[in-house]
């Protein structure tokens, strides 16, 4: 069984997982992952939840598209975080539910640092990038800028986007950016008890 074998049974695997516990929903969201040769690409309109192993998008080293199904729309925005992050081997977007809410939110300073595991897997901060209509080419330099501050990044009425070191990394890091939205809303208007600078920079340590 190849590499890229595994890695399409992963991405399907993986995106199943993640559409059943509904951090996707529709055809919302894709995933990206690096292959010798180039990038294996969630296609166009198609779901996490139901996804062909055998019928993903291939795209090379530049980002054109050689085999499969049409990629997803979303391409700029993966090339983007490759490009920020190329230690990088897989990236993850999603719309799900509360780090959506949250970057529909005006004002908002960031997700506070409020478990370890937000920080040991996201870094100090997740940046917010303004807001682009999908697909949108203006919008590679932002991306590029926010993913050099770490691999978490969210997209103002839109999303997020998050690259790992292998795919379950950035999928782990993807549901803990949700979970950590979560946590801000539930405690939102309350005293809350952010990890300290000094603490934040033990873990990163």
């Amino acid at each position: 069984m190849t590499d890229e074998h595994l890695l399409r049974q992963q991405i399907t695997e993986l995106g199943a997982s993640l559409f059943q516990r509904g951090f996707s929903v529709g055809s919302a969201g894709n995933i990206s992952v690096r292959i010798p040769e180039g990038y294996l690409m969630t296609p166009t309109n198609s779901s996490l939840g139901r996804l062909d192993p055998q019928s993903l998008s291939v795209l090379n080293e530049d980002w054109e598209h050689v085999d499969g199904p049409r990629p997803s729309k979303e391409v700029v925005m993966h090339r983007a975080m490759y490009e920020a992050r190329p230690e990088a081997q897989a990236i993850v977007h999603l719309h799900s539910t509360y780090v959506t809410a949250y970057s529909c939110l005006a004002g908002e300073e960031g997700i506070p640092p409020l478990t370890p595991y937000f920080v040991m897997r996201l870094g100090r901060d997740v940046p917010t990038v303004p807001y682009y209509r999908p697909g949108a080419a203006e919008m590679l330099d932002d991306i590029v800028a926010a993913g050099r501050r770490g691999p978490g990044v969210i997209l103002s009425n839109h999303g997020s986007i998050v690259a790992g070191s292998t795919l379950e990394d950035a999928v782990n890091a993807a549901e803990e950016l949700e979970v950590s939205a979560q946590l801000a809303f539930l405690l939102e208007g309350r005293a809350t008890r952010p990890l300290t600078e000094s603490q934040v920079a033990d873990l990163l340590g």
